[in-house]
């Protein structure tokens, strides 16, 4: 009786999660679709060609309920809501490969170090069909003041199936993110103090026009950032870019 109660309370807990997550969505590629799933602030799940990419697991195991193991975890930053020692330890990365800047590995416990490849500002790798650049991702100005300083993490591009994914990580409006080309779906940060707000964010992004963007990574001091509006500015500077609203943080 126990093990089926505990059997059905697992069940209605991974159907709560599934429902309380922002609806999947799919990019048509060369080699088949790339399902992106938002889970909360900077964290997105995906699956390609039978990979599964967790990118900065954050809020726990119950954001991943239903889906499935990661196959690579990319980490951008040090900060708890990039690294997060808890979720990591919660979920199943048995098999999973990480790809991190050089300060998180230094951050991670030794089995998972064991698991991980770092990568730093302007290198790049591949894993499993799936090319990885990092990106500069850093606050203005480069000094001892800045929260998040240039080489310390990583943003990424990932190219898979003939698409480019741009992941920003932290970052204000810098110029290798607006030089960047042939964006195909860009992640894109706004919350203040800590990256940019929506007009720095909305400039970049008419800058280098991909061409879809989400805005993620919008809770700062001052609650949520209004992603609508960042949506207008895009929407009248470059028409040309779709802006994807999603909910990135369930219950608010």
């Amino acid at each position: 009786m126990k093990t089926t109660l505990s059997i059905f309370l697992f069940l209605a807990i991974v159907s709560l999660a599934a429902q309380e997550r922002a609806t999947p969505d799919k990019i048509a590629t060369s080699d088949g679709d790339l399902l992106i799933q938002p889970i909360v602030h900077s964290t997105v799940a995906m699956s390609w060609n039978n990979q599964t990419i967790y990118v900065d697991p954050y809020g726990g195991a119950e954001g991943f309920a239903g889906l499935d193991d990661p196959d690579l975890i990319l980490i951008t930053d040090i900060h708890g809501d990039h690294l997060n020692a808890k979720t990591l330890e919660a979920l199943n990365t048995s098999k999973a490969k990480l790809f991190v800047p050089q300060a998180v590995f230094d951050k991670l416990d030794e089995a998972l170090k064991s698991q991980a490849t770092v990568v730093s500002n302007g290198g790049s790798t591949s894993y499993a069909g799936i090319e990885i650049t990092a990106i500069p991702m850093y606050n203005m100005p480069d000094d001892e003041t800045s929260r998040h300083k240039k080489g310390r993490g990583n943003g990424y591009v990932l190219s898979m199936g003939g698409k480019k994914i741009y992941l920003s990580g932290d970052t204000e409006d810098i110029p290798e993110m607006r030089a960047l080309e042939n964006i195909d779906v860009a992640f894109v940060c706004m919350n203040l103090p800590y990256t940019m707000d929506i007009k720095q964010a909305s400039s970049a992004v008419a800058a280098f026009k991909p061409a879809i963007v989400y805005p993620y990574h919008y809770r700062g001091s001052g609650g949520l950032s209004d992603v609508e509006g960042f949506m207008l500015l895009v929407n009248a500077a470059t028409p040309e870019v779709e802006v994807r609203l999603k909910n990135w943080y369930p219950g608010n």
